[in-house]
């Protein structure tokens, strides 16, 4: 057998290059994001727009990014924090979707409470991941969380 320079199948311009590609489209994603994230917002403020004018109207929606409800940038967070250290005995999600409701005055149909029970859950998991809060077992169909900090 021949005896091989290994040295001569390392790539580094390979490896530069292909770390270069990758911080490049890693920028684009992020561009890209965000101006969906404005697309989807300006579409929003359109039908709200259109509403004004014809309250039954039910423009073509976007069912992939439901922005029915969006919140404000860390409002559900707060809100569920805030619930969890007041609270006396452990939450449900459906407790937090209840006072979400109420304190931003929503009406409390069907979808509205599955989305923002959706979205709550979605911010207890993450707490729960972080360390903030634990899940309870509970009788009935719902879990329970209490704040451990």
């Amino acid at each position: 057998m021949e005896n091989v320079d290994h040295n001569e199948y390392e790539r580094p311009n390979t490896i530069l290059g292909l770390l270069a590609k990758r911080k490049q489209l890693t920028k684009l994603l992020k561009d890209l994001r965000a101006e969906e994230r404005k697309v989807v917002s300006d579409l929003d403020h359109i039908d709200g727009a259109i509403r004004l004018f014809d309250p039954e109207a039910d423009g073509v929606r976007l069912t992939r990014y439901p922005t029915k409800h969006r919140a404000k940038k860390g409002e559900v967070v707060r809100l569920a924090v805030r619930m969890l250290k007041d609270a006396n005995r452990p939450l449900t999600a459906l407790d937090i979707v209840h006072q979400q409701i109420r304190e931003r005055r929503l009406k409390a149909d069907d979808s509205t409470v599955v989305l923002l029970r959706k979205r709550v859950g979605a911010c207890l998991t993450k707490l729960k991941n972080d360390g903030y809060v634990r899940g309870v077992e509970l009788p009935g169909l719902y879990k329970g969380w209490e704040w451990i900090g």
